[in-house]
């Protein structure tokens, strides 16, 4: 039987190194902790802001393209406004784009990188979502979450997280239910034809 360790006989540099070890791990741990808080809380009040402007909503599906092909969605609204295409972003810093811009740059710190003009792809989901929606009237929106920020102005169909529940402003859901309603079978034959999809964006 192993007897207790003599700590005056082990290295106190040995303990120190120890120390300094486990505070690091401890740190290490709080952060992934605090990670994981952050985005389960981001999931809730998201989920909670996409309930409150729409009657109903699909999230992470595809649609058929009208070319034999599909295409992914990160959110379908069904709103007393017609159906709403979110297509959702997740970038942080200081984000540079403009409507005739093929590609927009993002500054993040020391860091600096540029990402395909959003637009182009939300006019792809947005034609793709029309073809199966009969009169009902479709838009859509690019979503950067709250960590972006666009210092020269926000470019057409792009607006900030915290900004989505004042643009697609439900109100009274009651009413809402009724301007609606002349739309129900088109949402109900839209939603026939969504699959889930394999990709999972911005939860």
């Amino acid at each position: 039987m192993m007897g207790a360790i003599d700590l005056h006989s082990v290295d106190p540099w040995m303990l120190a190194a120890a120390a300094v070890l486990l505070g690091v791990l401890v740190g290490i741990a709080g952060v992934f902790g605090w990670r994981a808080w952050r985005t389960r809380r981001e999931r809730r009040a998201r989920v909670a802001l996409i309930d409150s402007i729409s009657l109903d909503h699909a999230r992470d599906v595809v649609v058929p393209d009208g070319n034999g092909g599909t295409l992914h969605l990160d959110y379908l609204l069904f709103t007393p406004r017609g159906f709403v295409v979110l297509e959702m972003r997740d970038a942080s810093g200081n984000i540079f784009g403009s409507d005739a811009m093929t590609e927009w740059t993002v500054m993040d710190g020391a860091r600096r990188y540029t990402v395909s003009n959003p637009q182009t792809s939300l006019y792809d989901r947005i034609a793709a979502v029309k073809a199966h929606a009969g009169e009902v009237p479709v838009e859509g929106r690019i979503v950067f979450t709250r960590r972006a920020a666009f210092p020269k102005g926000l470019p057409r169909l792009t607006l900030r997280e915290d900004s989505l529940g004042v643009e697609l402003l439900m109100g009274d859901r009651s009413h809402a239910e009724r301007a609606a309603e002349p739309w129900c079978e088109s949402w109900a034959r839209l939603r026939s034809q969504m699959r889930a999809s394999d990709f999972t964006g911005v939860a």
